[in-house]
């Protein structure tokens, strides 16, 4: 392994200062800038980055092609691969114009960075998710036990994911005080919890699994009851760890803080899954399965965009196109069993005036450029 360069060292902090402070960029995309970085000093031998030329864009380029990950040991996929790129494309182009890199990189130089176009679209192309179903987690929640303080804490933690889609940064970082059990609904206040965009909503617990509600509404008397938990304490708390019997550590009870990191929650949802006997569904995987929910249900524009906002989201267009993509058997089941749309004699005509009327309710509620009759 190459003996760190110095140099590299000082320009690469003043990057991330820059990403932080003037893009606004978050904690998670500068690691994954920093690793990409890493990735490529690697490659070519920690050499300063004054001396870089296109060949070794181009060479990292073929390396990267054919690199496989540490964790998994399969060949790194065509998304990790262009995200990579993207990312050392960006810090060259900026070091491009810093004082004392002009006169040695060029601009242009940084579009060597730049995947195929075929490849590019590859890596762009949405895939179908693992989405569960209701009764899943519905499985999911009766299976878990809730013997220990720590079990209950867990099986909690997947119910309220289950009725308010809240995503992992916000679940690590909620308090007491920011649930209102009487009113049916989470204040996300983005002083507090981690919020994407640093956003402040409200979303209220969404009737789906009957049996989530009680489970959350129990573990919060708990902790106000038994465990004499405030306002401003976390409403999942790490595990605090102390020494055992055998002189290791193990679980012993409740932390009064929340988890630093998004990395425990996973895991709990690993853990309660896998004990189910189903595959692993991650928690932002909720997300969708809250949206289709939404989707199967008669609607109004009114009803749909009060769900597309219970998540955080400010165009009900977002809603639809990042959680909303039909899985590829139910398109099936929908184009097959329509039978009211079938190219068959006798088959109604589609009401253009009331298609208008729906879209125009749509439009007005999602706050969106209207669309033409024409269009």
């Amino acid at each position: 392994m190459a003996k760190p360069n110095a140099s590299n060292a000082r320009i690469k902090r003043d990057y991330f200062r820059y990403l932080r402070d003037a893009r606004g960029r978050d904690e998670a995309t500068i690691d994954a800038v920093a690793k990409a970085l890493a990735r490529f000093e690697e490659t070519a031998g920690a050499k300063d980055f004054r001396r870089f030329h296109r060949e070794q864009a181009m060479a990292f380029k073929r390396r990267l092609a054919n690199a496989h990950g540490q964790r998994s040991g399969e060949k790194l996929s065509k998304a990790t691969v262009h995200s990579t790129l993207r990312h050392l494309k960006a810090f060259f182009e900026w070091l491009s114009r810093e004082p004392g890199f002009r006169r040695h990189i060029a601009w242009a130089d940084a579009d060597y960075f730049n995947l195929s176009e075929k490849d590019a679209a590859i890596a762009r192309a949405r895939r179908e998710k693992k989405v569960p179903t209701l009764e899943q987690v519905r499985h999911v929640l009766v299976s878990m036990p809730a013997a220990t303080v720590l079990d209950r804490r867990d099986r909690a933690l997947i119910a309220f994911a289950a009725i308010t889609a809240a995503r992992v940064g916000a679940l690590a970082s909620l308090q007491l005080r920011h649930v209102d059990l009487a009113g049916g609904f989470v204040d996300q206040d983005a002083r507090v919890v981690q919020t994407k965009f640093g956003k402040t909503f409200r979303t209220y617990f969404m009737p789906t699994i009957t049996e989530a509600l009680p489970i959350v509404t129990g573990w919060i008397e708990e902790l106000a009851r038994d465990h004499f938990w405030g306002a401003a304490d976390p409403l999942f708390p790490a595990t605090r760890m102390a020494i055992g019997e055998n002189g290791g550590f193990v679980p012993a009870g409740l932390e009064r803080r929340g988890w630093a990191t998004s990395e425990p929650i996973r895991a709990i949802f690993r853990r309660a899954f896998a004990a189910a006997g189903l595959p692993y569904y991650n928690p932002h995987s909720f997300r969708d399965m809250l949206v289709h929910h939404a989707m199967k249900q008669p609607l109004t524009p009114e009803q749909m965009k009060a769900w597309s906002q219970n998540l955080g989201h400010a165009d009900v267009l977002t809603t639809f196109t990042s959680y909303g993509t039909v899985p590829p058997h139910r398109q099936g089941e929908l184009i097959s069993g329509g039978a009211d749309v079938r190219l068959t004699g006798g088959a109604p005509a589609l009401d253009q005036a009331a298609l208008m009327e729906a879209i125009a309710k749509l439009v007005e509620n999602a706050s969106i450029p209207a669309l033409s009759a024409g269009g």
